[in-house]
């Protein structure tokens, strides 16, 4: 079942579009990345998703719901964690929880979920007085506790140390192995490569892939680097010739080869052919890092923050 449908959406703030035709569906239970640069759309997009703002073409859906016309709806299916957020100064984590559970007709229990967010011994605390990374442990508690079938995420663990990183990453885990669909939008690719089961990638406000963290690595033109430093000269004719390589580069006598897995043992095979010794040799995969940077290549003039722009 598709929980989460996005058709040809498109949203411009003074005439200077920042999402441009992005489309894409998210299937129930699903934990369903967005990476994209500073300023590429991916917080418009899950805005127009959250009905926070209003999109100016296209169709958002939420378990069937518009997200704008049918708001009130919404709100009973999805919750989210902003990428900003305040809430009063004065008011205490567990004021905060009572407040967000009496929304709901049927909350999940708050202490529980405080508890597992490490926020347990700070129920007393005024929200002024919590450090960075508990206010956003904060607001992910406030996301989840309506029991929501659909949960937006955006920029998860901002402000966590590692080990309340790992400790949320594993809550996620938990929320979507109960039929929650996880919406992330992120920058951090070890996260992203965690959680994900798909990821889609948005650049200058389009959509420019849609895959497995798998896939995209995989699309990575570094998918597998092999480098060493041979015993004797090799013959260049013999290396281009290498199968499935796509770049060969010498920087003195350190030899570097992209390629795939197959070229790392027709390396090894010319090797053992020659008689050549592979001094320091090194083969590593690619990253989602990698692949991100491959999909999203950095130009001179990239536009600021279409974020920034007030809600409407």
């Amino acid at each position: 079942m598709t929980m989460v449908q996005v058709a040809g959406l498109k949203k411009a703030y003074g005439g200077r579009t920042v999402v441009d035709g992005v489309s894409f569906a998210v299937d129930e239970g699903e934990i369903f990345g967005i990476l994209g640069p500073n300023g590429a759309g991916k917080t418009t997009t899950v805005e127009c998703i959250e009905g926070l703002r209003h999109p100016d073409a296209g169709t958002v859906r939420v378990a069937g719901i518009d997200p704008v016309a049918d708001r009130h709806q919404l709100t009973r299916v999805l919750g989210a964690q902003l990428q900003q957020s305040e809430l009063q100064a004065k008011l205490t984590v567990r004021e905060a929880l009572e407040l967000y559970a009496a929304f709901y007709p049927s909350p999940a229990p708050w202490r529980p979920l405080a508890e597992r967010l490490g926020l347990d011994d700070r129920l007393d605390v005024r929200f002024g007085g919590l450090s960075g990374g508990q206010q956003q442990r904060l607001f992910i508690a406030l996301a989840l506790i309506g029991n929501p079938r659909v949960v937006v995420l955006d920029e998860l663990t901002t402000g966590l140390d590692p080990r309340a990183r790992r400790d949320t990453w594993q809550l996620i885990e938990e929320v979507r192995a109960r039929g929650v669909t996880v919406l992330l939008v992120t920058h951090f690719m070890a996260e992203a490569q965690r959680l994900c089961d798909r990821i889609a990638v948005i650049d200058r406000g389009r959509l420019v892939a849609v895959d497995t963290p798998t896939g995209l690595i995989g699309r990575s033109s570094s998918a597998t680097v092999i480098s060493f430093t041979p015993s004797a000269p090799l013959d260049e004719g013999a290396l281009n010739e290498l199968p499935a390589m796509t770049s060969v580069v010498a920087r003195g006598e350190r030899i570097t080869i992209h390629g795939t897995d197959d070229t790392v043992n027709a390396v090894v095979a010319l090797l053992a052919r020659l008689r050549v010794t592979a001094h320091q040799l090194r083969v590593s995969e690619a990253s989602l890092d990698d692949a991100f940077l491959d999909l999203t290549e950095e130009r001179p003039g990239r536009p600021g923050t279409p974020e920034e722009a007030p809600l409407t």
